[in-house]
């Protein structure tokens, strides 16, 4: 099945009411739009639509786990997926122009005339969403197995190395007067 169609619903055939959908995304989904940050993605996105008189409210639940390389050591991190993302799909007559001066990223615009939702870029989007921005393992898993030991020490001493330079410099001396006043 071509990719962008996996991810279509043919909406216009719908009762008004609620109807689910689940996906199984893999790291065959992510090749169309190019190399990611993260690897061996194994997400699943269970997508509740319910339809209404001229609007569809659609609620992406993201669950499931990526490799990601942790910000500290280098190493790969199996990072947990989860997040919860709605829009609210409204059916106009002049869509590119309502999307254009919409201000609520919310909410988005579609043709009357129109008979698909077209699923694929939201998807991504909201994947990409539930990866953290900054990729560390928790402080009590620091030097775990899966940590670069051998990086968290030279961390270690740069820090050490910086901490002294700091306390040996005679341009901050007159500085250490003004920490602790209230």
């Amino acid at each position: 099945m071509n990719h962008k169609r996996a991810y279509e619903i043919a909406y216009v055939g719908l009762k008004p009411g609620v109807h689910e959908y689940n996906y199984q995304i893999d790291d065959k989904f992510f090749v169309p739009y190019g190399e990611q940050d993260f690897t061996n993605c194994q997400a699943e996105v269970k997508l509740t639509l319910d339809k209404q008189n001229g609007f569809m409210m659609l609620k992406f639940d993201v669950g499931g786990v990526a490799n990601v390389v942790c910000d500290r050591c280098g190493n790969d991190l199996a990072m947990q997926l989860w997040d919860e993302f709605k829009i609210i799909v409204k059916l106009v007559d002049e869509p590119d122009l309502m999307n254009e001066q919409e201000e609520d990223p919310d909410i988005y615009y579609i043709s009357k005339g129109e008979s698909h939702l077209h699923l694929a870029d939201w998807i991504y989007e909201f994947i990409n969403l539930s990866i953290p921005s900054q990729r560390m393992c928790a402080e009590d898993e620091i030097g775990g197995p899966q940590c670069n030991k051998e990086v968290l020490e030279k961390l270690k001493k740069m820090a050490e190395d910086a901490q002294q330079t700091d306390n040996s410099n005679p341009i901050w001396k007159d500085l250490d007067k003004f920490k602790n006043l209230e």
